[in-house]
């Protein structure tokens, strides 16, 4: 019996304490599209870098219907005082685009997919409260 009622009880405890299948974030993310082709995106509730590439790849995908496969580019880094980055389609002119291994919002020219971007918007130890 007591398994039973673990079992049932078990969705309401995963979001209770931010884990499981299906169970979002506990931060919420604006894009704003602007004039010359780039994306802005703030982020509420979170300022790991991981939550502006869970933004900006979930909004290519699901918004713009680009490929997972689509690069985006950092166009302007991380802004301390307005908590956004901009992010393209399109490699900025003139920058080093050689991802780095480090999951960093602060050297414009960085990127990745749009696939693995979206992909931080299930990360787990995004729930648990490390920003």
């Amino acid at each position: 019996m007591a398994a039973v009622v673990s079992v049932a009880l078990w969705p309401g405890f995963a979001q209770g304490i931010g884990f499981g299948v299906g169970v979002y974030p506990a931060f919420q993310t604006t894009v704003t599209p602007l004039n010359n082709g780039a994306y802005q995106v703030a982020v509420s509730g979170s300022s790991a870098p991981v939550s502006y590439w869970c933004g900006i790849g979930d909004f290519a995908i699901r918004t713009l219907r680009t490929k997972a496969t689509q690069r985006i580019y950092i166009t302007r880094a991380y802004e301390k005082q307005t908590r956004t980055v901009e992010f393209s389609l399109n490699p900025p002119e003139g920058v080093d685009t050689t991802p780095g291994y480090s999951i960093t919002v602060k050297r414009v020219g960085e990127n990745m997919s749009a696939g693995s971007a979206q992909g931080y918007c299930w990360d787990n130890f995004m729930d648990f409260g490390f920003r």
